[in-house]
């Protein structure tokens, strides 16, 4: 099984709801850190998992979309406590659209929130 992973950094905004979790309720930010793991047991024609250049371009659109954004305010979060498990999967259901690449079996998004605290979402 091979896997390959690219990493991109951004800021966005959000507050918590739906609980008392005391400064975590009013807006602030975090600079978040996501991984995506692409996971397979077949490389293609080039002995390529999956061309770098089209997963980059993908995390690229992916980052610019919640880019300097509160995540409160975005569609997908709507009716969402915009924590962290939730905004992995969001992201990782996302990424899983755009990958086109047949011999990809699996697929991690990890996104941390700060130097220690992540989440995950695996898909396919």
């Amino acid at each position: 099984m091979y896997t390959i992973a690219v990493q991109r950094d951004f800021i966005a905004q959000h507050y918590l709801i739906g609980g008392d979790w005391g400064a975590e309720n009013e807006l602030h930010s975090h600079h978040y850190r996501l991984e995506l793991q692409l996971e397979g047991a077949a490389l293609d024609e080039h002995g390529y998992l999956v061309d770098i250049v089209d997963i980059e371009r993908l995390l690229t659109v992916q980052v610019a979309h919640f880019r300097d954004r509160t995540l409160n305010d975005l569609p997908e979060f709507a009716g969402l406590n915009p924590s962290i498990e939730h905004f992995s999967r969001i992201i990782g259901q996302a990424l899983s659209q755009g990958i086109v690449a047949t011999n990809i079996t699996g697929l991690v998004v990890k996104l941390w929130e700060n130097d220690i605290a992540w989440a995950a979402y695996r898909a396919r």
